[in-house]
This record gives structure tokens, C-alpha cells and sequence, in this order.
């Protein structure tokens, strides 16, 4: 009788556990967040032709280092749907001596928005999930040339256009929205922690060029553009169920 009644009990524990189970992890649920290296790869082929005759060197055609933060929170409300944010850019350079003057070429991309993914409910080992970031973000390039040192003196009298001036710099910049698809792949840790790794490809619109804070730049080749692939991966924290 002891044994049936053992045996009982077990069964209705392990049929609460089932059901409590298939309750709370159905759908994915959770949030985290944290910082994600990566890299991000905008085509330079317009902009390298313009830095071979000034002079400094291209810059890399492959892709340059960057990086930034994500967080995201499943909507208990709409089953496999998370919300969150991301911002990403990074930079790249260039420099050379070129007719006794140092030349620089400086690269910079950035781009944040709101993110909205989709994960797949056919896979529960780990996070599949598809979206979009809808945001905006900011391209800028920066070109000087300078021959040495500089005098106190010497920069009022080039601002004020003293002849012999050589030390030259501008700063052109871009700011455009983005609507950038996404792929990202996410594998728990004993769900405090998930390993992610992702990609996407930001598409910038609009965003016309304009030079040294307002001026406006016409004839911009259309392949100076904002947008780029990129690739993510990291570590994030917070509590994970898939």
C-alpha cells in the first residue's frame, strides 16, 4: 500500500513538473545583453581611388574592426518575438609620408536603432532568430596633411589665410537611417549567460554628404555610401530559455 502510494505521488510530481515545463518554455523566453566585437566590411573602392592621389595610403577594402552593445527582452505576450536596441561602428585609418608631409585618412562608421527578431520554434537547443534594427547612424571621413609641429601663432595665421599655408584638414560626414536585416544565433550556458553569433547588413538611406559641419557636397559617387555587412560575436548575460 506504502508502495502504491509512493508510486502515486511520483507520478503526479512528475506530471506537475511536465506541465509546469511545457507552460513556462513552449516559447523562448528571457533577456540579456552585452557588448559584441565584430567586424564590419563598407565598400572603400570609390574613396580608395580619391586617397591614391592625396597620398595617404588606402583604406582596407576587407572590413575594419568594430564593435558595440545589444540587449534584448522576450514579449511573454507574443510568443518567440523579442525586442531590444543595438549600436555598432568602428573605425579605420590610414597614413603616409608624401611629398615631406604626413597624410592621413581616417574612416568612421556608426550606426543604433531598435531591434525586433523572430526566433524559430522548430529549434529548442538554441536561439535561431531573425530581424531588423530600424535606426540610424552616421558615416564620416577625415583627411589632413601637416609637415610638423605646430605654433600657436602659426594655426591663427593659416585660419586667416597667410600664404604658405600647407597644413590642410576637413571632415566630411553622412547621416543616414538604416534598416539593417539580421541573423543571430544564440546558445545558452546554463542560462545565465548565451554565446552569440550573428550578421546583418546595414542599408543606409539617405544621407546626404556634407562638409565641415553644414556645407552640402554634390556629385558624391553613388558607391560612397553608409551601408556594410558586418559580423558579431560575444558573450551575453541575463537568463535564457529556448
Amino acid at each position: 500500500m506504502n508502495m502504491l502510494r509512493t508510486l502515486l505521488v511520483l507520478c503526479f510530481v512528475s506530471s506537475a513538473a511536465l506541465a509546469q515545463e511545457k507552460t513556462y518554455f513552449d516559447s523562448p523566453f528571457g533577456a540579456g545583453g552585452g557588448y559584441l566585437p565584430g567586424w564590419f566590411m563598407v565598400d572603400m573602392t570609390d574613396v580608395n581611388k580619391e586617397l591614391k592621389n592625396f597620398g595617404s595610403g588606402e583604406l582596407p577594402e576587407g572590413g575594419f574592426f568594430a564593435g558595440g552593445g545589444v540587449g534584448f527582452v522576450y514579449i511573454p505576450f507574443i510568443p518567440n518575438v523579442r525586442i531590444g536596441g543595438l549600436g555598432f561602428g568602428g573605425s579605420a585609418q590610414t597614413s603616409a609620408m608624401f611629398g615631406g608631409e604626413k597624410r592621413e585618412a581616417e574612416y568612421t562608421n556608426s550606426f543604433g536603432g531598435f531591434t525586433f527578431e523572430y526566433t524559430m520554434p522548430f529549434i529548442r537547443a538554441f536561439g535561431l532568430s531573425a530581424g531588423v534594427v530600424l535606426g540610424a547612424g552616421e558615416s564620416r571621413l577625415e583627411f589632413s596633411k601637416t609637415s610638423g609641429a605646430y605654433d600657436w601663432n602659426n594655426i591663427w595665421a593659416e585660419i586667416g589665410g597667410a600664404a604658405g599655408t600647407t597644413s590642410f584638414s576637413r571632415r566630411i560626414t553622412s547621416q543616414y537611417f538604416t534598416v539593417t536585416p539580421t541573423l543571430n544565433i544564440d546558445i545558452p550556458v546554463y542560462r545565465l549567460f548565451s554565446i552569440r553569433a550573428g550578421a546583418g547588413y546595414a542599408l543606409a538611406l539617405g544621407g546626404e554628404w556634407k562638409a565641415d559641419g553644414d556645407v552640402e557636397i554634390f556629385n558624391v559617387p553613388d558607391g560612397v555610401k553608409g551601408g556594410g555587412t558586418f559580423f558579431t560575436a560575444g558573450i551575453l548575460f541575463g537568463f535564457f530559455a529556448y
